[in-house]
């Protein structure tokens, strides 16, 4: 055990100090935060360009409908203007000309003249405005032809909307609020963050087997040290530098969704607080956000960060056992394809079910993936959210553990063999004798 705690230090040291790790860790969560920010903070700066749009209105439909924004004014003008304008708008202070025909109402078409190509939020903009105002004359014309007093009120007050609030009762009879969207967004993350790094990382496993065995460095290695020892030593060491790199990222993450908001959205922060304290004063709804928190903070997260690290750890060492004595058993990349297609099956199957067992996380497809050893790491995770009974979770993870410690012995006889077979292409039924060897 002594002589595997030192190669899984020396696996992890090795890794975790190399430029390329240090780099990835730092940089990723900045350019995940970047792709989920920066667009937003972007959008904010383009909205700065104050624009002016001419109209010309034959219809006389609309020369009051048309509000001029902080960013965005209109400026009416008479239809020998529009004949001017049209051909010389380059030249011209306007954004764009726009042209409402006098049937607009039995059309539905209106043109829009511009020397560039309009952006979507202008253009549905004014699509929305000339919609509303249309609609409101039609539905008021037919309102005067029915005859009926008031209809419009009437119709107006027949309009519902419902907001369908879940509550969850835990066993104690107590009711908290649940967000079903929340409980699917938390699943389908941990349950993809498993198979990402399992993939990832154990490869790294194999390919790590795979280049000391064709260096020949570990014929000097297994010199003082057992092939299981060293099979254990690596695929712990570099477990551990996954879940380091999950950790660093998790942490850098939070500091960053928490920090840059800040900094980029100082006005609309506190725009969100004023109306959140007006809903509170009278009595308004809670903010969107703080609802969001809510949800969040109702989850079982002792239980859910707990199963995770359980079926993180799990899902590694089952899949980088096999991974590993894959690169045992072969000597060069091509002939890694065909071991490596029945081990990494599972493993996509799990991801290409994943969606379907959140939308339905009781059925029969979810349990029963959710017990077999290679899909429960990431299907268990997107269940764990909407609540599994007690009896299921410990099923599942005891069959893991069987698994693993199965899975491991297989690989290790398959490791002990193939590390010092060199120049012989394996297949399947070779494997299947080594396995059966007793040594």
């Amino acid at each position: 055990m002594n002589k595997s705690i030192i190669i899984l230090k020396r696996e992890y040291l090795t890794r975790v100090r190399k430029k390329s790790f240090v780099i990835l860790t730092l940089l990723v969560p900045f350019l995940f935060a970047a792709f989920t920010i920066l667009p937003a903070w972007l959008a904010m700066q383009d909205d700065t360009e104050k624009r002016t749009i001419a109209v010309c209105d034959e219809s006389g439909l609309f020369p009051d409908k048309f509000e001029n924004t902080e960013f965005t004014s209109f400026h009416f003008i008479p239809s020998e203007e529009f004949l001017k304008l049209k051909d010389h708008i380059a030249g011209s202070s306007f954004y764009a000309l726009l042209f409402i025909p006098s049937d607009i109402v039995e059309t539905s078409r209106a043109e829009l003249f511009s020397d560039r190509q309009v952006t979507m939020d202008i253009k549905s903009m004014l699509s929305g405005k000339l919609e509303t105002v249309i609609e409101a004359g039609k539905k008021k014309q037919i309102i005067d032809q029915a005859g009926i007093p008031d209809l419009e009120e009437r119709l107006a007050a027949a309009r519902t909307n419902i907001k369908l609030e879940t509550i969850k009762v835990n066993e104690k009879g107590e009711s908290v609020k649940s967000s079903t969207e929340v409980a699917m967004a938390a699943g389908y993350v941990a349950g993809f963050i498993i198979y990402m790094f399992v993939f990832i990382y154990g490869a790294m496993v194999m390919r790590g087997v795979m280049e000391e065995k064709t260096s020949r460095i570990v014929e000097v290695i297994i010199s003082s040290v057992k092939p299981t020892q060293l099979m254990f030593g690596k695929i712990v060491g570099i477990g551990l530098v996954g879940l380091t790199q999950l950790l660093f990222w998790i942490i850098i993450l939070t500091v960053i969704m928490t920090v840059v908001p800040a900094f980029i959205g100082t006005e609309e922060v506190m725009k969100q607080s004023q109306n959140m304290m007006a809903a509170q004063a009278t009595g308004g709804e809670k903010n969107i956000a703080l609802q969001g928190i809510e949800m969040i903070s109702n989850l079982n997260l002792p239980l859910i960060l707990g199963t995770f690290l359980f079926y993180f750890l799990g899902g590694f060492l089952l899949y980088s056992s096999l991974m590993g004595a894959v690169g045992a058993a072969v000597d060069n990349e091509e002939e890694t394809q065909q071991f490596m297609m029945p081990v990494t099956i599972p493993l996509i199957f799990s991801i290409i079910i994943l969606f379907p067992i959140i939308k339905n996380p009781e059925g029969s497809l979810a349990f029963w993936a959710s017990v077999i050893p290679f899909t429960s790491p990431v299907i268990m995770m997107a269940r764990i959210p909407f609540g599994v009974p007690v009896w299921e979770l410990v099923l599942s993870m005891v069959v893991l553990a069987l698994s693993i410690w199965g899975t491991i012995w297989v690989a290790g006889k398959i490791y002990r063999t193939g590390i010092l077979l060199y120049g012989k292409k394996v297949n399947l039924k070779e494997i299947l004798k080594w396995i059966t060897y007793k040594n």
